[in-house]
């Protein structure tokens, strides 16, 4: 056997350990590169050489360089980040939500108290501008915390915007980045051995865009791995990236949804179907949170506003002549609105073909919620109503009365679709319409009386104006009690005492007069004490020289306080139930932050774990490669030695 085979055998040796070697230092020098996979030297014993006496080893080869990873392991670490990504970014968005809905003295619910207090000092002295005045002043803060509400509100949609479009931009880098990554990739693959740091990047990549949103990875045997999002839209397929950018919300234009871009094509994603990353926790702030918080708003100050301007128009004000003027309204707000989707039926000049209009019939009976006006699945021409808060599905025609709201359709087409914001708009542009105080409406157009000859004990308890204007305005309603029972006869007259008509009915104590649902002219009398047969109640309208110290609709106006304004609760119980919803919404938020962030910090340490570089092993492994590249040295020295006396010997001989 030559010589020269010991020689060879260390020279192998001490090229394997220097490989280990360098690879343990370039271990070392990238512990603290984003993404890098721990390297190692994997070796092979040489084939033998095989001699009469048997086969002879001949070294070790270095087959390859392998990083460590496990596909299962980093999945998991992509997915749970981006589940953590997308829970961080409503979260963070809803703290800023919450802040809209101030408590105490600054929040929307003390302002309409304010408002109501200062009803009750005019209802304590009608005469006095200087009350009325206040009642001005609170009024127009009160709209001006409304319309403030709704403009944070609007500001918080252009920021989910602005941090949509930076999360476009970054994914459309990325994507072009991977696939710049899979092509360089593909070009080394016939050197036959993994091209280490380009998977490496590549693996970070993928990571960063699943953070963005919510990635599907299928690798094919060219080595490519081909990223699909939005339940199985391409975005990267080998070295080709597609674009993806913001759309309008075909649904609602002033909202953002994300579309790629395919050719000529633009195909807006379905936000459900986006799953995670940061831009599917700002779709879904965008399209659920907000959404909420802007109805909660919108749901009372239309409920206020209308309870005061229909309040306001049953009195009467001091503007000359005194008597005559009844109340005009205090607020103004932004009215209810049908959007016609974007991919409904037009005419040619790119018209919608259909319309909706909707009504405010009853604003008490308004829900803080959006609906979905969309044709009845397997009935052409049937429409249905989709409440979005809740989910409840109703069939609904035209001039149909929802929640308060009366819906009108005009020549629908078959799948046509429509957003209907009842609320969502009232708080926009809130204002006080009034400045003089002598527009406030503090008093009655009646007036009760009880006659001076009665015999019983009733008086008047309250007189409730129900109608504006009155069925017949200028007219007395005359009541007169046949019986001690409580049977009565009511006449009403006009101006000169002539009859307009006439009838009977029975008096029930704690029931007004006339009962519901009847009407003699638009008002509700309610006794206390009982009459006696040949008592008499006069209804008439207010004196001119009475209407400065009549302050019947001004109590009214501050009875509005106690009042169930909006789904029979109170001003301040409904915007005490809008704070307990967001508060309960960030809570949640929170909660599903820190476990989703707490999960993906297991899967990336778990991850670590496998293909991270641990510098205690990597130092001990630098001293072992250290010691068998000295003892391959030394086996080449040793050869060495035999060959020079080799050499020696024959030259002797």
């Amino acid at each position: 056997m030559s010589g020269t085979a010991l020689l060879g055998i260390g020279v192998k040796a001490m090229t394997a350990n220097y490989a280990a070697l360098q690879t343990t230092g370039n271990n070392i020098a990238n512990a603290n590169v984003a993404g890098y996979s721990r390297q190692q030297v994997e070796l092979a014993t040489a084939p033998g050489q095989f001699t009469g006496a048997g086969y002879f080893g001949r070294g070790v080869d270095v087959s390859t360089v392998s990083r460590s990873h496990d596909n299962f392991l980093s999945g998991q670490a992509v997915n749970t980040a981006s589940l953590a990504a997308m829970d961080s970014a409503r979260y963070g968005q809803l703290q800023d939500l919450e802040k809209v809905f101030v408590t105490g003295e600054q929040g929307l619910g003390d302002a309409t108290s304010q408002l109501f207090s200062a009803m009750t000092d005019v209802a304590s002295n009608p005469a006095d501008l200087s009350s009325r005045q206040v009642v001005l002043a609170r009024a127009s803060d009160m709209a001006s915390r409304f319309s403030d509400a709704s403009n944070a509100l609007d500001t918080l949609q252009s920021s989910v915007t602005s941090e949509l479009g930076s999360s476009v931009t970054q994914i459309n880098s990325l994507a072009q980045s991977i696939a710049n990554a899979n092509q360089q990739i593909a070009a080394q693959r016939g050197s036959g051995q993994p091209p280490n740091d380009l998977l490496d990047e590549r693996d970070r990549l993928i990571s960063e865009l699943a953070k963005q949103v919510q990635i599907n990875r299928v690798d094919d045997s060219d080595g490519n791995a081909n990223i699909f999002i939005g339940g199985g839209q391409r975005l990267v397929l080998g070295s080709d990236a597609l674009q993806v950018q913001l759309a309008h919300d075909p649904a609602d234009p002033s909202r953002s949804a994300l579309a790629v871009i395919e050719g000529p094509t633009q195909r807006v994603l379905d936000t459900s179907s986006l799953g995670g990353g940061a831009v599917a926790g700002l779709l879904k702030f965008q399209n659920n949170d907000l959404v909420q918080g802007r109805n909660l708003v919108g749901r009372l100050a239309a409920s206020v506003s209308a309870a005061v301007n229909s309040q306001q128009a049953r009195g009467v004000n001091l503007q000359p002549p005194l008597g005559q003027s009844a109340g005009a309204a205090l607020f103004s707000t932004g009215a209810p609105v049908a959007l016609s989707n974007a991919n409904n039926a037009k005419d040619g000049n790119g018209n919608p073909l259909g319309s909706v209009a909707l009504t405010v019939s009853d604003a008490s009976a308004l829900q803080p919620s959006d609906y979905a006006l969309s044709e009845a699945p397997g009935s052409p021409g049937t429409w249905q109503l989709t409440r979005l808060m809740d989910g409840n599905v109703q069939t609904v025609s035209s001039g149909d009365v929802v929640d308060g709201v009366r819906i009108d359709m005009t020549n629908l087409q078959s799948g046509d679709r429509y957003l209907l914001q009842p609320v969502g708009r009232a708080a926009s542009g809130m204002a006080s319409l009034l400045t003089d105080p002598r527009d406030i409406a503090a008093a009655s157009p009646l007036l009760a009386s009880m006659a001076g000859a009665n015999t019983g004990t009733s008086s008047v308890a309250t007189l409730a104006v129900t109608a504006s204007p009155l069925p017949t305005p200028g007219a007395t309603t005359q009541i007169t009690f046949n019986n001690n029972s409580g049977g009565y006869d009511w006449q009403l007259l006009d101006a000169n005492g002539g009859s307009l008509g006439g009838g009977s009915g029975q008096w029930v104590a704690g029931q007004s007069i006339p009962p519901p649902p009847a009407d003699y002219n638009g008002f509700s009398l309610l006794l206390s004490g009982v009459p006696r047969s040949g008592d008499v109640v006069t209804v008439s309208p207010t004196p001119p020289g009475a209407v400065a110290s009549n302050n019947g609709n001004a109590v009214a106006l501050a009875a509005l306080r106690d009042a169930p304004l909006a789904t029979g609760h109170t001003a301040t119980d409904t915007y005490a139930t809008a704070l307990a919803d967001v508060g309960v919404s960030v809570q949640s938020a929170k909660t599903s932050s820190d476990l989703s962030t707490a999960s993906a910090s297991q899967a990336e340490q778990a991850r670590s774990s496998q293909a991270g570089v641990n510098l205690d092993e990597e130092a001990a492994r630098l001293i072992q490669y250290q010691q068998s590249y000295q003892a391959a040295a030394k086996v080449l020295q040793v050869a060495q030695t035999l060959f020079d006396s080799l050499l020696q010997t024959a030259s002797a001989a």
